[in-house]
């Protein structure tokens, strides 16, 4: 009997199964199939071939302008690599929940011909994982037409719904390569009064969901001494592997997956990597359950830490666009907001710097500029915070909401706000 690896092919022979027309989906974050991708690029008889992904890590040939007739990307949660390609109209964009795109594969409604994914190694079983990201690769994977797939000997071996049958896969490369990382950058001042904030909403026994970058690092680190808390969040990073490994998070308290750390994704340094790799105290699910509103709201207690990009002064987030110019996606923050407010005493938080552009730019804003995608509407928005302060938006009128917002402004842009206020008639 053959071995699996001897049963492995070059990334160029593994991609000679993409045929033009066909819909295939593309493993995403951490978990990007560079090699498979680089080699699909070196195809020159390719016309036609819809790329379907959320937000891609490392270099993207693919998206060269001179691959327009030969690939388009669909974004259904973008980074900075197809931005520019979006804006530029060689690539798509789909505005969607996280949780609902696996109903988008699995429901036949986008028919996916072909899975490009990025695995573990087999066990003795023979069964490889999905490892850092199951996310929406795990619908891809259940009803593609076929999986194509690099088996990385540095990915992790995940816990969850994770597994992989290697007779599932229609082909594999091999490959001993790191995964791409982000090693946590220092909170600023501004991140650190902003997480001051956000930690005093947080009590004991808390469950949360976070993201990655300086605002959630901050908050992790004020959390330390809290106890029982737990981790029910789309994807996770660094800080919270170190909030794990001092006692404050047990996910004792947690309804739903007690004592297991969730998440659908990570995205981290190699140190978060090797925590993850076949532990079974952390569970990764596709995010049609992780980002499910019936599910969270059973969980009590749930601080959902999100962000955003501006917000008006009626609480209207755009958390996806810079006017028209796509910049990143709906992703999860609404299934969150949602979901943490109808669980008992949960918490939606909106946490954002005052400023951008280094203090030229209010976030709060009269109104948001046009084209601007509302992601959190201003009648699920509930906490906002800045580095000026907390409020609660909640069952606040207009007026109400108005002069809250404009106190969180940096101070040097209060007095606009204040006067666009009085324009409208709410003082």
């Amino acid at each position: 009997m053959q071995s699996w690896q001897s049963r492995a092919e070059s990334a160029d022979a593994v991609v000679s199964r993409i045929s033009s027309g066909m819909n295939v989906f593309i493993h995403g974050a951490a978990a990007t199939p560079t090699p498979l991708l680089d080699a699909l690029a070196r195809r020159t008889d390719l016309e036609g071939v819809r790329l379907w992904h959320i937000h891609l890590e490392g270099p993207l040939a693919f998206a060269a302008p001179e691959q327009a007739h030969r690939f388009r990307s669909i974004s259904l949660f973008t980074g900075a690599g197809l931005r520019e390609p979006v804006a530029e109209g060689r690539a798509d964009f789909v505005p969607i929940f996280l949780s609902d795109i696996p109903g988008l594969f699995a429901s036949g409604r986008v028919r996916l011909d072909a899975a490009i994914v990025q695995l573990s190694p087999p066990d003795r079983h023979s069964v490889c994982s999905l490892g850092t990201s199951v996310d929406t690769a795990r619908a891809a994977v259940d009803t593609a037409g076929i999986v194509l797939a690099e088996i990385n000997a540095r990915m992790p071996r995940t816990h969850g719904h994770t597994a992989v049958p290697l007779d599932r896969l229609a082909a594999w490369t091999t490959t001993d390569r790191d995964l791409p990382g982000h090693d946590p950058l220092p909170p600023t001042e501004v991140d650190r009064r902003i997480g001051e904030h956000v930690a005093a909403l947080v009590e004991d026994g808390a469950c949360l969901q976070l993201g990655i970058g300086g605002i959630p690092n901050a908050v992790l680190e004020l959390l330390h001494g809290r106890r029982d808390l737990g981790i029910h969040s789309e994807m996770f990073s660094d800080g919270v592997v170190r909030l794990i490994e001092s006692g404050a998070v047990t996910n004792a308290k947690k309804s739903i997956h007690p004592g297991r750390t969730i998440a659908s994704f990570v995205v981290g340094s190699r140190r978060l990597y090797d925590f993850v790799d076949d532990n079974p105290l952390v569970e990764f699910h596709p995010c049609d359950r992780t980002n499910d509103t019936n599910l969270i709201r059973k969980i009590e207690r749930v601080v959902a830490i999100n962000s955003g990009l501006e917000i008006d002064l009626t609480g209207q987030v755009c958390a996806d666009s810079i006017g028209h110019r796509v910049y990143s996606g709906i992703g999860g923050q609404m299934d969150f907001v949602r979901g943490a407010a109808m669980s008992r005493d949960g918490r939606p938080i909106i946490a954002l710097p005052s400023t951008a552009a280094k203090g030229s730019v209010s976030r709060i804003v009269a109104q948001l500029r046009p084209g601007a995608g509302v992601v959190t509407t201003r009648g699920h928005v509930h906490w906002v915070v800045t580095e000026y302060g907390a409020v609660d938006l909640h069952g606040r009128t207009l007026v109400e909401r108005g002069k809250l917002l404009a106190s969180l402004a940096h101070p040097d842009h209060r007095e606009p706000l204040l006067a666009a206020l009085h324009d409208l008639r709410r003082e």
